[in-house]
């Protein structure tokens, strides 16, 4: 039998659900898979595994089963075992196959499938994790406009706010936990042709050089931006797991746009402060962004 798509609500900020069990899979370690129709619950995407999973508990019929990860699955359209992370052949999405939220227990849980589960979310840490998500879209944009003057030339691709987008050009990666998100940039050659510059010139210092001045403007950015409480929503076009959900906030500036898949504040006003910490690689070929936010 080949399974639907799971069906999600954590772009909401649900942290509770109810749904049937559709099935029971043993993983790979010793775990086993449980899955539902529906839940609250927001897996690791195997793509781009920024966000960590969403822990928390599964009940059935009173016994309750901690919930130690949650993985996106996939499964062909010949049915068979969901494949994980890097055994998945196929792009995310891929209308001919299902993709499906694994909730991860340890040992077999026995014959749940046709019973209904009652999922429930760590709510504080998922409260922590969607707090370093949002801080990191808001440094991101932050970071892009303290940067502007720095372009020799337009890039060809800006963010909502024609500024052009250094967070989206020079991203190698970025990590969130529950206390910051850790963003990293390569300042190498490919960004240099683009136009971005890095070494002194006459209208600029070197990067090194500038750093205290760009941490302080994007600070003073970011405080502006907690301190007028914008609202923030996830544009949802689906309930389905795979569906492209975009991440909006109604700042002072106008309204943003970033194509996100994870979880989010509802709005400013749930932090008391959002400060970035950028430093420099010894060979100053990376930049790295720490961000972290103090919830209210």
């Amino acid at each position: 039998m080949t399974l639907p798509t799971t069906h999600v609500s954590f772009p909401a900020g649900a942290v509770t659900g109810e749904s049937p069990v559709l099935a029971v899979h043993p993983l790979a370690d010793g775990r086993y898979a449980v899955v539902t129709a529906a839940t609250p619950f927001h897996p690791l995407d195997h793509t781009w595994p920024d966000q960590p999973a969403d822990l928390g508990t599964l009940t059935v019929d009173g016994t309750e089963l901690a919930v130690v990860d949650c993985l996106t699955g996939a499964v062909g359209p010949e049915g068979g075992e969901p494949l994980v992370g890097a055994d998945i052949p196929v792009r995310r999405g891929d209308e001919e196959w299902s993709w499906l939220v694994l909730h991860v227990v340890d040992g077999d849980p026995g014959d749940l499938v046709g019973r209904t589960a009652a999922l429930a979310v760590d709510a504080d840490r998922r409260g922590a994790l969607s707090a370093s998500h949002s801080g990191c879209h808001l440094l991101a944009l932050a970071l892009n406009a303290a940067l502007a003057p720095r372009w020799r030339k337009d890039p060809g691709r800006s963010d909502a706010f024609g500024h052009p987008d250094f967070d989206s050009l020079a991203m190698a990666s970025s990590v969130m936990d529950t206390a910051a998100s850790t963003d990293t940039y390569r300042l190498g050659k490919s960004l240099k042709k683009k136009g971005f510059t890095v070494d002194a010139t006459e209208e600029f210092p070197a990067l090194a050089d500038a750093l205290p001045a760009l941490t302080e403007a994007v600070n003073a950015r970011l405080a502006a931006w907690v301190a007028a409480d914008a609202p923030v929503r996830i544009e949802v076009p689906g309930p389905e797991l795979t569906a492209r959900r975009q991440w909006h906030c109604e700042l002072p500036e106008g309204g943003a746009q970033i194509f996100c898949g994870g979880t989010h504040l509802h709005h400013l006003g749930e932090l008391a402060e959002l400060r970035t910490e950028l430093r420099l690689s010894e060979d100053g070929t990376e930049l790295v962004a720490v961000t972290s936010p103090k919830r209210a």
